[in-house]
């Protein structure tokens, strides 16, 4: 054979088998696209997953991009895409995250014992509140859940795999990044949020009946310890006493009540409102993981407003926070001091007519005073006021001791200390360059009054505790003759009853504060000083130094439920 013919039958070869190549090319690409035709039919079908997907985290945003766009995509890589979920509905898409998210296998490594959501919700890291999410096996808080955030590598390196986001109450299982949507995980939700129906309410003071909490101790919901931090049980009684007040106490448990009033840009009086409803909720929760609640985010609030005035790690005074946390919750809720009422002027506020007279300097001669008494400023003159508590003044505490060599504890009747306002009765007080005798006479009778017992008298050098017991009755304290004429037929019921009781024990600026409350469902009194919950007699009560006392009168408007006496009011 020729070279030629040689050549000829080498290419013939050659082409047969690059046709060959081609063709089995070919078929090889065309079952390639056959497999990709369904995946491509997918991503047209929800684009929205396709654009999340070339979308970058949120930790891929650059370092120099502004904070406000930083958290916008923090918070959009957190949240799962709404539309998404809807495409995926509409074409009839069955995920296998779907079935992930109602057969997480990891649910049995939560830990309910360490739980605890009353303290601030900031990541434990980086003590941001953005997009927190508790550990629901260990209890901390760490930020985020996408590649590289607190949460994730918590997850990772200690494989704690159920988050809870604080927020939006979804639960997630990391690292794999799903939702976690499972009936049983609910009583977890309803410890971080409670949330209380009008029926439910309207039952609280009818129920007698313990709640269990999960550690297995048994409490009456509302009749429940509060954590002292460190020197706040002065804050911590008066809290108890307000949370024992139906009316207030209904008003805040249902959040809808205050969570649309409008404030003022930059406002941070409103946290003071939130956080009192947050702290209604955990009293009142009859589902509680334990039987006590930390007040710790209610007092951040409180040092915060106050800007330092009151604070957690220094004993204050009950009636000075009282007197500033009735006012401050007033005009959070967007009340005035005379036009707009909010439900704290409803419960607590009261009227009088108070009476002045200028006197004489007491160093001028008889007849020039007598001279003086004639000019027009020092005549008597009436003023109408409101007022939130009365303050009753105890008498002077003897300074001798008996034939023992015992001190004398003195002991008053109420009924003498509350003739202050009577109308009749003048009291002469002193400033600085003048003095003036007043008397007072109520006009308007709260429903829930609250008694301040003035106790520490302050000098110069020191704070001094005047000791006498007041003897006061639990029950049916009538005041009908402490208003005026005319306003007596007004007022047809003027009779109370005491529901909470706090008293100041030791030392004007060592003592401790506790608290005694009547539980409405039972009928039986409570002692509360922090964590320790006693029962005690109705009869033991009398006996202590009482400071602040809470009252109720029988009042249509906001009245207990039917068959009981209402209750409310405060004698510190």
């Amino acid at each position: 054979m020729s070279s030629r013919s040689k050549r000829q039958s080498h290419c013939s070869t050659r082409g047969k088998r690059e046709s060959e190549s081609r063709g089995s090319s070919g078929r090889i690409k065309k079952e390639r696209d056959r497999e990709r035709e369904p995946e491509a039919a997918n991503s047209l079908a929800s684009p929205v997953r396709v654009k999340r997907e070339a979308e970058p985290t949120a930790r891929e945003v650059p370092a120099s991009a502004p904070p406000a766009v930083r958290v916008k995509r923090e918070r959009e890589a957190d949240e799962d895409s709404e539309s998404e979920r809807e495409v995926r509905a509409k074409n009839g898409r069955v995920d296998s995250e779907d079935r992930r998210s109602r057969h997480c296998p990891y649910l049995d490594t939560i830990n309910r014992s360490v739980l605890d959501f009353d303290f601030e919700k900031l990541c434990s890291i980086s003590l941001s509140h953005i997009n927190a999410y508790a550990c629901l096996v260990c209890g901390k808080y760490f930020q985020g859940r996408g590649l590289k955030s607190h949460a994730y590598i918590h997850s990772v390196q200690f494989s704690h795999h159920v988050f809870l986001n604080l927020h939006t109450l979804k639960f997630y299982c990391l690292p794999d990044n799903y939702e976690i949507i499972d009936s049983s995980l609910e009583d977890i939700t309803y410890v971080l949020k409670p949330t209380f129906t009008k029926q439910q309410i309207a039952n609280l003071d009818k129920q007698a009946k313990l709640s269990r909490a999960y550690d297995g101790t048994t409490y009456l919901p509302g009749i429940v310890g509060l954590n002292n931090i460190k020197a706040n049980d002065y804050a911590n009684a008066v809290l108890q006493a307000l949370s024992n007040v139906p009316p207030l106490r209904n008003y805040f448990l249902e959040e809808d009540n205050y969570k649309n009033i409008k404030r003022p840009p930059g406002d941070i009086m409103f946290l003071l409102v939130q956080r009192f409803g947050e702290l209604m909720r955990k009293l009142w929760n009859p589902r509680n993981f334990k039987a006590h609640v930390s007040p710790h985010e209610m007092l951040q609030a409180v040092v915060l407003c106050s800007k330092k005035t009151f604070q957690i790690t220094k004993q204050g005074d009950g009636v000075d926070f009282l007197s500033w946390f009735l006012n401050a919750l007033h005009s959070a809720l967007g009340g005035t001091k005379k036009k707009k009422k909010t439900i704290v002027t409803d419960v607590f506020q009261g009227s009088m007519r108070i009476f002045t007279k200028k006197l004489p300097h007491p160093d001028l001669p008889a007849e020039e005073k007598e001279q003086l008494l004639h000019n027009d400023e020092y005549q008597e003159t009436m003023v109408e006021s409101t007022f939130m508590y009365l303050t009753l003044d105890l008498p002077t505490a003897p300074l001798y001791k008996d034939e023992k060599e015992q001190l004398i504890i003195p002991q008053v009747p109420l009924f003498n200390i509350l003739a202050k306002f009577n109308g009749i009765t003048e009291k002469e007080y002193k400033t600085y360059k003048e003095n003036f005798l007043k008397r007072f006479q109520l006009t308007k009778l709260p429903p829930y009054l609250i008694f301040c017992i003035k106790r520490f008298t302050k000098n110069n050098f020191f704070v001094e505790k005047n000791p006498t017991i007041v003897n006061f009755p639990i029950t049916n304290v009538d005041l009908r003759e402490y208003l005026s004429e005319e306003v007596q037929a007004v007022h047809k019921n003027t009779t109370y009853d005491l529901i909470a009781n706090i008293v100041h024990d030791g030392k004007p600026s060592e003592g401790s504060y506790r608290i005694h409350v009547l539980h409405h469902g039972t009928g039986k009194w409570y002692e509360l000083q922090d964590l320790q919950v006693t029962d005690i007699l109705p009869q033991m009560i009398t006996l202590s130094e009482a400071y602040i006392q809470h009252i109720a009168g029988d009042t249509p408007s906001l009245s207990a439920p039917a068959g009981r006496t209402p209750t409310g009011g405060c004698l510190t």
